[in-house]
């Protein structure tokens, strides 16, 4: 008997008398329970540290103009609609990872909210655009409708494609040391602005 079967087999006896341990239920919060409260999506934000404004689609680009300031260089996926591209703005057309650093700020929108954890998911689509321009860029910009608001995270799990790449996002980048100081914009951007569609 070798030394693998020896430890299979004691591991195995040790199980025998396991009690059966019954399926957790799974239908104490199905998805769809609840509605969207953007008022509790706001406030999780803030507490975030991501800073939120309201605003009609007319008026997103001058409030990207006016966060970035003159002159700043504002990323855009190649989706992002015309209308809230600020002057100036630039598409991402594979462009390189030094490029992508380089810009002041990225604009994207966003697949769907989670009110009750502050959290704003991206999958990637053309209007949010790869993965890499959200997280070189110092500052990130999003634009979020509020039919994109939903309750809890097993309703955003219900309108979000598992096959596609997926950026869960709340707040600004931040990490913990040991001693509990908070260090921002180690892994992505130090500061999230947020605009919450008013139309």
């Amino acid at each position: 008997m070798s030394s693998r079967e020896l430890i299979l087999g004691r591991v195995r006896a040790a199980l025998r008398d396991a009690p059966v341990v019954p399926e957790p239920p799974r239908d104490y919060r199905p998805a769809g329970a609840n509605w969207a409260d953007l008022d509790v999506l706001v406030d999780r934000l803030v507490d975030y540290k991501a800073e939120v404004y309201r605003v009609t689609s007319a008026e997103v680009a001058a409030t990207v103009a006016g966060l970035v300031g003159e002159g700043g260089a504002v990323l855009v996926p190649p989706g992002l609609p015309h209308l809230w591209r600020p002057e100036g703005a630039f598409a991402d057309d594979g462009l390189p990872p030094d490029r992508i650093a380089g810009a002041d700020a990225v604009l994207t929108a966003a697949a769907v909210a989670v009110a009750e954890t502050g959290t704003i998911v991206l999958d990637a689509s053309p209007d949010q655009g790869r993965r890499i321009i959200t997280l070189l860029p110092d500052v990130h910009v999003c634009v979020l409708r509020p039919a994109q608001v939903v309750a809890s995270v097993p309703d955003a799990i219900a309108r979000l494609d598992a096959t596609r790449p997926l950026t869960w996002i709340s707040g600004p980048s931040a990490t913990s040391d040991i001693e509990l100081n908070r260090v921002e914009g180690v892994h992505g951007p130090r500061h999230l602005h947020v605009l919450l569609l008013t139309d």
